[in-house]
């Protein structure tokens, strides 16, 4: 399975939480023995301006955040180009789901998700989507950017237990036959994290789930990385949802 990182992910670019030092390392120190990273280039500013207002793009680089905000938006893409082909998961950050067409908040300045799925539309890849929203926080960012789009739809999962939660996953991926299953990848409703809901086995029976549903619908399934918080936790369940998600050999 590819997983899509670029060392300057390491960059501590801000002081929130989603760039604080060793976030990342976390996840890549966890990463099963059976992935290949694959280096991701920066979204072009076209791609970006697919989700984003030209004002909002000044602001972010304004703020000195140009360049890592497009790496994480081109990695994105490149993650979704490769799912056609095999599920694949982006280690990515600025995370993205915060970030509307001319405004961002939450730790976000491009929304990833967004602009991979506006891509590949433009260039023709795909007719339809979905996009499953496991964080912990609602993502209002990319309701507010695809929201309008009648061939994608956006599912942001809020249960109350882990029960109700895998099932209400179960129900909206086998619900839907698209040509691409799209997962924002959240772990900070983690028992260990912000949220204090989940368990890891959770996020590998998603990831599975996700890979059957994509595997039925002859269509594709990709995560990108948003939230998620604790560092003792977040690199073990990241490499679970990549052991769901990964076909059986």
């Amino acid at each position: 399975m590819k997983v899509v990182f670029s060392e300057y992910f390491y960059t501590v670019y801000t002081s929130d939480p989603a760039s604080e030092p060793g976030r990342m390392e976390s996840i890549v120190q966890a990463l099963p023995d059976h992935v290949e990273i694959i280096a991701p280039e920066p979204a072009t500013e076209e791609q970006i301006l697919l989700a984003h207002t030209p004002s909002h793009v000044k602001d972010v680089k304004r703020q000195g955040l140009y360049d890592i905000a497009a790496l994480a938006a081109g990695a994105a893409v490149r993650t979704a180009r490769i799912s056609l082909k095999e599920p694949a998961f982006g280690a990515i950050r600025p995370p993205g789901h915060h970030a509307s067409s001319d405004s961002a908040w939450g730790f976000c300045f491009f929304n990833n998700m967004a602009i991979a799925l506006l891509a590949l539309k433009a260039e023709k890849r795909i007719e339809t989507a979905i996009v499953l929203d496991i964080d912990l926080h609602y993502g209002d960012g990319t309701d507010n950017i695809l929201n309008n789009e009648s061939w994608v739809r956006t599912f942001n999962v809020s249960k109350n237990t882990r029960k109700e939660y895998v099932h209400e996953v179960e129900r909206i991926l086998s619900g839907h036959r698209v040509d691409l299953i799209g997962i924002s990848a959240g772990f900070d409703n983690h028992v260990n994290d912000w949220g204090g809901l989940m368990a890891t086995e959770d996020y590998r029976s998603i990831g599975q789930m996700a890979r059957e549903a994509a595997a039925a619908n002859n269509g594709g399934v990709f995560a990108i990385l948003e939230g998620g918080y604790n560092h003792n936790v977040l690199g073990r369940n990241a490499a679970a949802l990549i052991n769901g998600m990964t076909p059986a050999h």
